[in-house]
């Protein structure tokens, strides 16, 4: 499938680059996997794919508390969108597959 596979993700957030890995499976309309950063990996939650349209939510305890909610757009081995910070505001993400 177009999501299947390992993502390079950086997110330009406002304390800076923060770089993940995000291994990523497609079953039907759903997406599942698992995010790691800062030597943390947390199942990914609510994950949807249509087309090359893709959507995740993460939960991460540092550098706080808080759920991520990922909205992006596949293009072949690229990915880009938006991330939710929880209650602080929005940044860009950008990726390649790895």
């Amino acid at each position: 499938m177009v999501a299947d596979g390992t993502w390079n993700i950086v997110v330009a957030s406002p304390i800076g680059e923060r770089r993940s890995v995000v291994s990523l499976k497609t079953e039907g309309g759903a997406l599942t996997g698992n995010q790691s950063a800062d030597g943390d990996s947390s199942a990914i939650f609510d994950g949807t794919i249509d087309g090359n349209d893709i959507a995740w939510k993460v939960s991460i305890t540092q550098p706080m508390d808080m759920v991520l909610e990922f909205a992006g757009r596949i293009d072949n081995d690229a990915i880009s969108g938006n991330v939710k910070l929880g209650d602080f505001g929005a940044a860009s993400f950008s990726g390649t597959r790895g």
